[in-house]
């Protein structure tokens, strides 16, 4: 008997998955929940209730009702970058897009572009992201804006603002040999320290202390890259990690060029900064490698021997010419794995049915030989393994009584699903989003018709022509400054591409 005073969805007559594998049929079933947790699932369990003001029915006749993805790599600083290039190497990029090579923003840009990125996730049935957000310089205000931004449009967001105590310039390969010195100020990472302000310290006593573990906005710690910390803030996360049970999340391997760092100044762990992260404590369960193109066959065992986890990007891995990261020899391995659709600039869609298309496909020609089947693995990975990612495995990723009740609604009668052999394939390899209809947070509609029931998009567009002018001027000006440091970038990226790391991820031909 449902409580009186109690918040209930009831998905009525919606098709599920009979099970796992390609060949898995569907079948029909009601869906209950109660204050956002599913208390029931079968045939008919919801029809003895009716509509109320605390019972809300959701009809999904010719609808396939699935778990909520998980987008376990995102940064919603440069939402408003998308579009605004072709492709670029990943360190010329960054000077690029990312805000350390930006004047401050104002809190209005950082709340428009907050929304704007959540409005896209969920309405291609994203319902959590991990938010690697860069505020530099930073400004509690502007974070205190992230979260209450997250929470007015209704997606579940893991956040974990980057940090860093090493300076772009020493973090790549010839850069200090080649860039004249009158640059080097100019020569950002994805994140720069800030010698004003403890960040580490700033979130523990606002934010991990007091804890958040009832809400939809949580918390994770996000060094940017293991070769932009010192061992002594590697250290910190860690025991931070430990102290209150926060999933860590941090790139690495992303291209040749921070393999090859690894080569040169981490020596004494056999150029390896897996090795060197083993030394620290920051391998294990809780820890999510974003990226990891350029694993060497040693390292990705040690992540199998300590379930470190990692998270692939191919939508920017392929634009940023980082190359295809090793997914057949992850899945071969047993490591667990999530997906993730990566900053707006370099993948310009937050769209997992391209994420989850991209990983399939392109991990065929990363073996000669046939793969198992891949469409309900990165299914999998889309879902339950951004769910072990945020360390929310028995909650998240999936429709099972006790679960939170993450999920959105599909159109069978698209033409997508017309005739249906295979849901789980044709989720995988045709769906491109145009399907969703209804997205469900916490048992709470968010997502109906494909419009917000919880912002004004309207307003929002509104408020997003009068951001835009100064943002578009300021990317306008980096722009300018870059294109004065090509040919120097160039010779760098040259000098990388003649040195050998162990392994060619790009598949050039050579």
């Amino acid at each position: 008997m449902v409580q009186s005073s109690s918040r209930v969805l009831v998905i009525r007559n919606g098709q599920y998955f009979a099970g796992p594998g390609p060949e898995a049929g569907l079948i029909t079933q009601d869906l209950v929940a109660e204050n956002g947790i599913i208390v029931k699932m079968g045939p008919g369990v919801g029809e003895e209730l009716t509509p109320s003001d605390s019972v809300e029915i959701v009809d999904a006749t010719d609808r396939l009702v699935l778990p909520g993805f998980i987008n376990a790599h995102y940064h919603s600083h440069d939402v408003l970058a998308k579009g605004t290039m072709e492709e670029e190497p990943l360190e010329w990029w960054a000077l690029l897009a990312l805000p350390p090579s930006f004047p401050a923003r104002s809190t209005e840009e950082v709340r428009v572009r907050t929304i704007l990125g959540a409005l896209e996730c969920l309405r291609g049935g994203i319902t959590t992201v991990q938010d690697m957000v860069t505020l530099f310089p930073f400004e509690p205000e502007q974070l205190e804006t992230v979260v209450e931004a997250y929470e007015s449009i209704g997606i579940r967001a893991v956040v974990g603002p980057q940090y860093a105590d090493k300076t772009g310039i020493g973090t790549r390969p010839f850069w200090e040999e080649v860039i004249p010195e009158e640059y080097h100020s100019r020569v950002k990472s994805f994140a720069e320290p800030d010698l004003d302000f403890d960040l580490l310290d700033y979130l523990e006593e606002k934010y991990f202390a007091e804890g958040s573990a009832n809400g939809r906005v949580t918390w994770a710690l996000a060094p940017t890259a293991p070769e932009s910390c010192t061992d002594g803030l590697l250290k910190r996360t860690v025991a931070l990690s430990e102290r209150y049970d926060l999933p860590i999340f941090t790139h690495i391997y992303e291209s040749k060029s921070m393999a090859l760092e690894a080569r040169i100044h981490y020596g004494e762990h056999d150029g390896s900064l897996i090795n060197w992260l083993g030394t620290l404590g920051m391998l294990g369960p809780r820890v999510n490698l974003a990226h990891s193109v350029w694993l060497l066959e040693h390292e990705l065992k040690k992540l199998a021997e300590t379930d470190t986890k990692v998270v692939f990007n191919l939508l920017s891995n392929l634009k940023l010419k980082s190359g295809i990261p090793p997914i057949e020899a992850v899945q071969r391995m047993g490591i667990s794995y999530a997906l993730g659709c990566d900053n707006p600039s370099c993948s310009d869609s937050q769209n997992m049915f391209q994420a989850m298309k991209l990983t399939a496909t392109l991990n065929a020609i990363t073996h000669p030989d046939p793969l198992p089947e891949q469409a309900y693995q990165v299914f999998d990975a889309a879902t339950r393994g951004g769910a072990r990612a945020i360390g929310k495995s028995d909650s998240l990723g999936e429709l099972a009584v006790g679960f939170r009740a993450d999920c959105y609604l599909v159109d069978l009668n698209d033409p997508s699903w017309l005739p249906l052999n295979s849901a789980v394939r044709q989720l995988v390899y045709s769906e491109s989003g145009r399907g969703v209809e209804t997205v469900i947070v916490d048992g709470d509609v968010v997502i109906r018709n494909g419009r917000s029931t919880k912002i004004d998009e309207a307003a929002l567009r509104a408020q997003l022509a009068d951001v835009m002018p100064t943002f578009l001027t300021d990317f306008a000006n980096a722009r300018e400054r870059v294109s004065e440091l090509r040919p120097y970038l160039l010779e760098a990226h040259q000098r990388v591409w003649a040195e050998d790391v162990g392994l060619n991820r790009l598949f050039s031909g050579s």
